[in-house]
């Protein structure tokens, strides 16, 4: 909760896109999340995490969807533990690795789902050191969307996504979620 609390003490919102597997196996988080719907709200990730790829293979070690089947079955199965949570129906949907076949882009689409892309990766995964992550998302610019993850406790990159954060409304940056911004579906995501 060092993502989480650090925004929460700073009063800052955030979209926080979640899987179906993280909304089962953190009840305590999903609590906090929908009693703070003030500041949080919740879009879809996805039933598994599963990227929404057609074919075979591996997305940095992740196993693809493969068919147009399996990419509706994890975008529904994610909208469905959203609402399962008590949270509203999800209006977005972040693929895992933000990769996508085009076929896949149309079907999500298609379910009624806009596509989530970003601007500006703060963390690479939660893989950089948090003063690196403050430092990329500190210069962050008007319009920019920021991915990065408030799910990984024992990395290093969390505390530099609320520095980070803070740094922008220091600034002079209002934060908002997605639902709340001028925000338009990603025009180019990644594709394969």
């Amino acid at each position: 909760l060092r993502v989480l609390g650090g925004l929460i003490r700073l009063g800052l919102p955030a979209t926080i896109f979640v899987t179906g597997l993280w909304l089962r196996a953190n009840p305590d988080t999903v609590a906090l999340l929908r009693d703070r719907s003030d500041l949080f709200t919740l879009q879809n990730h996805g039933a598994r995490h599963v990227p929404a790829v057609l074919g075979a293979g591996r997305l940095y070690g992740v196993p693809v969807a493969g068919t147009i089947e399996a990419v509706r079955a994890e975008v529904a199965g994610g909208a469905d533990a959203i609402l399962a949570a008590g949270a509203p129906a999800p209006a977005w949907f972040r693929g895992a690795t933000a990769i996508y076949s085009p076929e896949a882009l149309a079907a999500i689409r298609a379910m009624g789902f806009r596509i989530a892309g970003f601007s500006l990766n703060g963390d690479e995964g939660a893989s950089l050191p948090a003063a690196t992550v403050a430092a990329r998302i500190a210069a962050a610019r008007d319009g920019d969307v920021v991915i990065a993850h408030t799910n990984r406790p024992n990395r290093p990159s969390g505390p530099g996504v609320v520095v980070g954060a803070a740094r922008l409304v220091d600034r002079g940056f209002r934060l908002v979620p997605l639902g709340d911004g001028p925000f338009e579906e990603s025009d180019a995501p990644s594709r394969v």
